[in-house]
């Protein structure tokens, strides 16, 4: 069996539209509330090693606590982002997926087909009707 984990949060269109692709292909993910589970320094850092992401690629702007801890200031450094994220998980962009092919943030959801285990057999329908093609159709 594979083993999936996806870093979810419920109230996002994005990540609902992930985890439904996930089950889709018949996988049962492990899935992580990030909100009320945050990931430990250690995960945070190696998500964005495994991603190759600066934490600034992976902040969300658009939440009060970026503006609130000015956050929008280019000089702080890597180890401030990382700190505020751990604080304010609402910062963390998701979905994170991880698989034994690598870790994305599936910002579309269909890029989970990049490291999916296996490919899309059967067309998939997000929550808004927009279709994603099995075999890239």
């Amino acid at each position: 069996m594979t083993n999936i984990t996806i870093y979810h949060n419920p109230n996002c269109g994005t990540s609902r539209n992930t985890l439904a692709l996930i089950r889709h292909m018949g996988i049962e993910p492990t899935i992580i509330y990030y909100l009320e589970q945050p990931p430990s320094e250690e995960t945070l850092r190696d998500l964005l090693r495994k991603m190759e992401f600066t934490p600034r690629q992976l902040l969300r702007t658009n939440v009060p606590p970026y503006l609130e801890n000015k956050l929008d200031d280019l000089t702080l450094n890597d180890d401030v982002l990382i700190q505020a994220m751990l604080s304010h998980p609402i910062l963390i962009n998701r979905p994170i997926v991880v698989t034994d092919k690598g870790v994305r943030l599936c910002r579309p959801s269909e890029v989970f087909l990049q490291i999916a285990p296996l490919p899309l057999q059967v067309d998939f329908v997000k929550e808004d009707g927009e279709l994603i093609l099995a075999g890239g159709k």
